[in-house]
């Protein structure tokens, strides 16, 4: 049996199997082990959140209908990773060509083990470790301490003016981790994978203005990257209970420090084969008559070109279902070229 062909009997310890399907009959509080001593963040009468967002309509945008993938569309490698990645509460570097689906592989983490809506962090070259933390709107607090209303309500809360943000949000003490999403890594500047080892192995981070204002006020209820949602902050400082699940995904135009990849397990994701882009196919209840030429025309494609995504498989079925391809339409390839062979020109 080669690595990435699943086994008849799936392995008692595996918790994610690759498919998507939720978790059914069973909690994954119930089904994850405690972690390894030198991972384990967890405090005794530590208050932790209960309640996780959701956000069932991203996810399916992401990922289509439930039941389109089964265990053989999985790879073993793959699952593989993601269970070391959860037993051992470590980072997953996963890399790949674009459109290979490294980013599509938290939304399905997230749906199959049922943990809420995912935190994308998406990377730029901008990006900073503070910038992905958190948000303090200074100018806002100077702006509302001088307001006329002030002096009769007093001094608005600080943390009326703190947001974290999703790297900041997933450490959170929570009962079960948050899914995070940390986009392009590649892009970011240099220090910013070093800047994450601290995160990464401390579990928790200092927001200094709140620290600052500990004194009068130990504790300050902040805004967190989840739309209506607080988060009560004490002393200024954000520790996680349960390490989240963070997957990080670079597209392969970057080394990483040593360090950082010390840190981090690894998974390389391959090009989807034609059963598994039948099975994206079918989750978006996409069904032309001739999906199998199509899905054969991609492939050759993406072959001769080196890399092509997935999604443009999609937009080009999607737009077979709207008439626009016949088998003896001479429009058709010249349409097919505009939609994939620009794309791979532009590098993307």
């Amino acid at each position: 049996m080669s690595t990435t062909e699943l086994p008849e009997h799936p392995p008692d310890w595996w918790i994610y199997r690759g498919t998507g399907h939720p978790l059914q009959d069973t909690h994954l509080a119930d089904r994850l082990p405690p972690p390894p001593p030198w991972r384990d963040f967890r405090r005794d009468g530590e208050p932790l959140a209960a309640d996780v967002p959701q956000d069932d309509a991203e996810i399916q945008r992401r990922l289509g209908a439930e039941l389109s993938f089964t265990a053989g569309h999985a790879n073993r490698t793959e699952v593989d990773m993601v269970n070391a990645a959860l037993y051992l509460r470590r980072p997953l570097l996963v890399t790949g060509k674009p459109g290979s689906g490294k980013s599509t592989l938290a939304y399905r983490i997230s749906r199959e083990l049922r943990l809420g809506r995912v935190l994308r962090w998406s990377v730029t070259s901008q990006t900073t470790l503070k910038s992905g933390l958190y948000d303090y709107d200074a100018i806002g607090r100077v702006q509302a301490s001088a307001a006329p209303t002030s002096t009769e309500t007093g001094e608005p809360p600080i943390g009326d003016f703190v947001r974290l943000r999703e790297l900041g949000t997933a450490f959170l003490p929570r009962r079960l981790p948050r899914v995070l999403l940390v986009d392009e890594l590649d892009k970011a500047e240099s220090d910013l994978p070093h800047d994450l080892l601290s995160i990464f192995e401390d579990g928790e981070f200092l927001i200094p203005e709140l620290a600052r204002d500990a004194r009068r006020s130990p504790v300050a209820e902040v805004f967190t990257a989840d739309p209506g949602y607080t988060a009560e902050i004490e002393n200024g400082v954000v520790r996680c209970s349960a390490f989240p699940v963070v997957i990080v995904t670079s597209n392969g135009e970057r080394d990483f420090p040593p360090a950082f990849l010390r840190r981090c397990l690894r998974l390389e994701m391959k090009d989807p084969g034609p059963a598994q882009l039948a099975a994206i196919v079918a989750a978006h209840a996409l069904d032309p008559q001739h999906r199998a030429v199509l899905i054969e025309d991609f492939v050759a494609r993406r072959t001769a070109l080196g890399s092509l995504p997935a999604d443009k498989l999609l937009d080009a079925i999607f737009l077979a279902t709207s008439g626009a391809y016949r088998p003896d339409d001479p429009g058709w390839p010249g349409l097919v070229e505009a939609l994939w062979q620009h794309l791979n020109q532009q590098g993307h």
